[in-house]
């Protein structure tokens, strides 16, 4: 399992989600995961969105396997309910 994280700096969500990931890649040898800083990268938000395939208000947004999961919540929730994220 792959994961993206886009981010931008001094976002709580956006270290809170690697903070989450960080954990997820040190418990399962299947996971590992890419933080992308839109503002060092020069993502803009319209980049963000055609990505995202939708209007982005915030980050971080989070691709699982390439797939869209959403913000920090959301892959809170995808990581406790299917990685054993704080078993």
């Amino acid at each position: 399992m792959f994961v993206v994280i886009f981010g931008r700096p001094a976002c709580p969500y956006c270290v809170r989600a690697k903070e989450y990931a960080e954990t997820l890649k040190q418990k399962r040898d299947d996971f590992n995961y890419r933080y992308v800083d839109i503002h060092a990268e020069g993502i803009s938000k319209a980049d963000l969105e055609k990505t995202v395939g939708k209007p982005v208000e915030t980050v971080p947004q989070i691709f699982i396997d390439q797939e869209h999961i959403g913000g920090c919540d959301d892959f809170e929730a995808y990581a406790k309910e299917h990685l054993g994220l704080f078993d």
